[in-house]
C-alpha cells in the first residue's frame, strides 16, 4: 500500500498555559507512528508533551477519493483539498467552539461557500465578526500549502469523484505519543 495522508489534532499544554491547547497536523507516512518527530518538530513550543486527540487517515471526503500520489503525477481535474476551521459562540458560554472539516472545492471561496453548508454552521443564524454572536470561517488552508515541506516536495494529492465515498472514520482518543511508538 502506498503512502497515505493523515490529519491528526493536536493537543499539550505548554509551560506557562492554563489550559490544554490544540493545533492540526497534516502529514504523509506509512503509519501514524512514523509522524511522532514530524509533529514534534511541528510544535517545538511544547517540548514534546503532546498526544493526539484526534486521527483520521484521509482516503475520502463528501464524495471524492483521496489518494496520495508521486509529486508531478498529472491531475485529472482542479479539484483540491482544503481544511476548513469554523469558529463561534454561544450567548451566555465562556467559549468559543470550533468545528474542524476536510472540503474539496477548485477554489478558497468554493471551500467556504460548502462550508457554510454544515450543520454547525447554519445553527447559528447570525455569522461572527468576533464581536457578536455565531460562526464564522476562522482558517481556511489548501492542504498541499500546510504539508511538512518534505511531503510537499515528494507528493501531490489526487483526487477523483467517487458518489459513494463518505467521510474515513475518525479515531477519537487521547493518545500519548509513547503509545504509537
Amino acid at each position: 500500500m502506498g503512502k497515505k495522508l493523515f490529519m491528526v489534532l493536536l493537543g499539550c499544554k505548554p509551560p506557562g498555559r492554563h489550559t490544554e491547547q490544540h493545533d492540526m497536523y497534516f502529514g504523509i507516512s506509512d503509519a501514524l507512528k512514523d509522524l511522532v518527530n514530524p509533529m514534534q518538530a511541528f510544535w517545538p513550543e511544547a517540548k514534546g508533551e503532546m498526544h493526539v486527540d484526534i486521527w483520521r487517515h484521509v482516503t475520502s471526503v463528501m464524495g471524492y477519493n483521496v489518494k496520495v500520489v508521486p509529486k508531478g503525477t498529472p491531475q485529472k481535474n482542479n479539484k483540491k483539498l482544503y481544511f476548513v476551521n469554523l469558529g463561534g459562540y454561544r450567548e451566555d458560554d465562556f467559549e468559543e467552539y470550533h468545528y474542524k472539516q476536510l472540503v474539496v472545492a477548485e477554489s478558497t471561496e468554493e471551500a467556504a461557500s460548502l462550508a457554510r453548508e454544515t450543520d454547525f454552521y447554519k445553527q447559528v443564524v447570525t455569522p461572527h465578526i468576533d464581536d457578536h454572536y455565531g460562526v464564522d470561517v476562522d482558517d481556511i488552508f489548501e492542504i498541499m500549502d500546510i504539508l511538512p515541506l518534505d511531503c510537499k516536495q515528494t507528493y501531490s494529492l489526487e483526487i477523483t469523484t467517487d458518489k459513494s465515498a463518505g467521510n474515513d472514520p475518525l479515531h477519537i482518543g487521547y493518545l500519548k505519543f509513547i503509545d504509537l511508538l
